[in-house]
């Protein structure tokens, strides 16, 4: 059996995003996501060999394969950018967590045989043996399928703890978050009733050398929760028509008293790197006081307003595939409820 580790240090490694939307077919895009693997096989085997043999978590940007759908219908996306949960991609990705004994996270679009014309934004983690440890589908998307949309069924396929996974692993109790997530606290703290102690967070968004909603999100995240967060951001996006510095910088790396230990400005690098104190932040989950947020919730006293409210609806795409537009008629018709009902 592995040794629990009281510290080890992390990573979130900032790295251009290759987007594959300007392939032609499954094959160009495979090829060119093969590419991004070779590139990160080396960039992962030098930024530990300058950080430490002690860096045994690794993050990786958000939809760092592929970028992200531009006009794609979604069963063309699918076809073309979405990996398979047995993939090549995981075993060339499990392969390079197995060779520097590492955990290895990050977000990717993927199809599930259980919904067929769909696919699902997944966050995974792999261990070090290369196998996926923990597979979280993102919750809340505004032009993406998730979990909530077909709700009823994918209860019934993976329960309600396969919609909130935590690994409990020998670096700790692991979770994660998907980009704009961070900004959704009940998904952290729904993961961090189950034990969650660090977030893995693969993001792609505007950097700014001011604070952004984003980033008070993370510490606010980390000090509710009294839980690590190691957010790695893209170092911009390349291959689609927007500039490509626009999603570039700021990765970082917060401790559970909300104080940011590592960050690095725009451009792809290592520098987002810190010792993960996992003694340390037990210790003060067990002290009792002021700051011990999370052992001083009373759920129940919100139970009851979450179970009278209903905001954007489930199970919208249990009949089959839907056009983009669904979303935003969705979300419209969601506003024009909430607002005759006067909540908005």
């Amino acid at each position: 059996m592995p040794t629990n580790l009281e510290s080890f240090r992390a990573l979130a490694l900032q790295v251009t995003c290759h987007a594959v939307n300007q392939t032609s077919n499954r094959h160009e895009a495979r090829s060119l996501m093969q590419n991004s693997i070779n590139r990160l096989a080396q960039q992962i085997a030098a930024s530990i060999a300058f950080i430490g043999f002690d860096c045994r978590l690794i993050v990786l940007p958000e939809y760092f394969l592929t970028g992200f759908p531009m006009g794609d219908t979604l069963g063309g996306w699918a076809e073309k950018a979405c990996i398979e949960m047995a993939g090549a991609e995981y075993e060339a990705l499990g392969k390079i967590a197995q060779k520097h004994k590492i955990f290895l996270a990050g977000n990717a679009y993927e199809v599930d045989p259980n919904f067929p014309g769909l696919y699902f934004q997944t966050c995974f983690i792999l261990d070090p043996s290369g196998s996926i440890v923990l597979r979280y589908r993102r919750l809340n998307s505004l032009f993406a399928p998730t979990p909530h949309d077909v709700w009823d069924k994918y209860l019934d396929c993976y329960g309600l703890e396969g919609v909130f996974p935590v690994a409990k692993t020998e670096i700790g109790n692991l979770a994660a978050l998907a980009s704009e997530e961070i900004l959704y606290p009940e998904v952290a703290r729904c993961l961090a009733m189950r034990g969650a102690e660090i977030f893995v967070h693969s993001t792609s968004e505007v950097y700014n050398k001011n604070l952004t909603s984003k980033d008070a999100a993370k510490i606010t995240r980390a000090v509710e929760n009294l839980a690590y967060v190691v957010s790695a951001n893209t170092a911009g996006i390349a291959n689609i028509a927007i500039p490509i510095a626009s999603a570039d910088g700021g990765s970082k790396i917060i401790d559970h008293r909300g104080i940011v230990l590592a960050e690095t400005g725009a451009g792809e690098s290592m520098a987002a790197f810190a010792e993960i104190d996992l003694a340390a932040l037990r210790r003060d989950r067990r002290r009792p006081g002021l700051n011990n947020l999370l052992a001083r919730q009373r759920f129940e006293l919100y139970a009851e307003s979450y179970r009278q409210s209903h905001f954007y609806p489930a199970n919208t795409m249990l009949e089959g595939e839907v056009d983009r537009k669904h979303f935003l008629q969705t979300q419209q018709a969601t506003i024009e409820r909430l607002s005759n009902l006067g909540i908005i």
